[in-house]
């Protein structure tokens, strides 16, 4: 458990958590209560944490894709390049990433004058429902914030196409089948996770206004807010032998 992977694999549980604990509590009170209301300081940290703990995640899976290169192209030079000292300070890095980001995007965000009502189209608070309720003006700087962040979210993505490009590469020259299947074993539920995490993203962020309705922005909003926070635990945990076997158990 002290492997890069699994200290990496920690990591990315915790944010898992924080992420899925920044919407869903508040909403299923909300229900609970009979209410739609949320403070405008709650409303600040929700957006907040929530940009914080996906933007770290981002670049978590970004520092993952890295790992599984070096143990797969480089496996002599693993224990060099992910030493102890080195994961600590990509994990840290991702984290404040996130911080960093978060904290531009609230202030960004919250300095708009709102003056179109205080009624946003989805259960928790978020840049574009924020933004449909500001008629100033400065939002054109939202706007380039949420140019730069997808020129961020898209270089982490060629960094990995790239990354797994070479271990692709790698795992073809393998002479052993066994290698082989290993090797694209160890890789396929970070593959998954990123798959979920950016599909989910690019449905919700560049989906056609045509076909935009307030039930789809609803189901839109639980895809990219809860399913990957929720799924996550689920593809990696499947990995494991022993939690195979306890599963197998309790359906039989």
């Amino acid at each position: 458990l002290h492997t890069p992977m699994y200290f990496f694999l920690l990591n990315l549980a915790l944010l898992d958590l924080g992420s899925i604990s920044t919407t869903v509590p508040k909403a299923m009170a909300n229900s609970l209560w009979d209410t739609r209301d949320i403070s405008y300081e709650g409303c600040a940290a929700q957006l907040f944490l929530l940009a914080f703990f996906i933007t770290a995640v981002v670049s978590l899976l970004t520092v993952m894709a890295y790992d599984r290169y070096v143990a797969i192209c480089k496996p002599l030079h693993y224990g060099t390049l992910l030493g102890s000292r080195a994961c600590v300070h990509m994990a840290a890095t991702s984290w404040a990433t996130g911080f960093l980001y978060a904290l531009l995007h609230t202030a960004s965000t919250f300095s708009l004058p709102l003056c179109r009502g205080n009624a946003l189209d989805q259960f928790f608070c978020g840049v574009p429902q924020i933004l449909k309720l500001s008629c100033s003006h400065s939002y054109l700087r939202e706007i380039w914030l949420l140019l730069v962040s997808g020129c961020l979210g898209f270089g982490c993505f060629v960094f990995m196409v790239v990354s797994y490009v070479q271990i692709l590469r790698a795992v073809l020259r393998m002479s052993s089948e066994q290698g082989r299947h290993k090797a694209f074993a160890t890789c396929l539920p970070h593959l998954t996770v990123i798959s979920v995490v950016i599909s989910t993203g690019i449905f919700a962020y560049l989906k056609p206004p045509s076909i935009s309705s307030p039930s789809l922005d609803l189901v839109v909003a639980v895809l990219y807010s809860v399913v990957p926070p929720a799924v996550n635990p689920l593809i990696y945990s499947m990995r494991n032998q022993q939690l195979q076997d306890a599963l197998r158990r309790v359906i039989t």
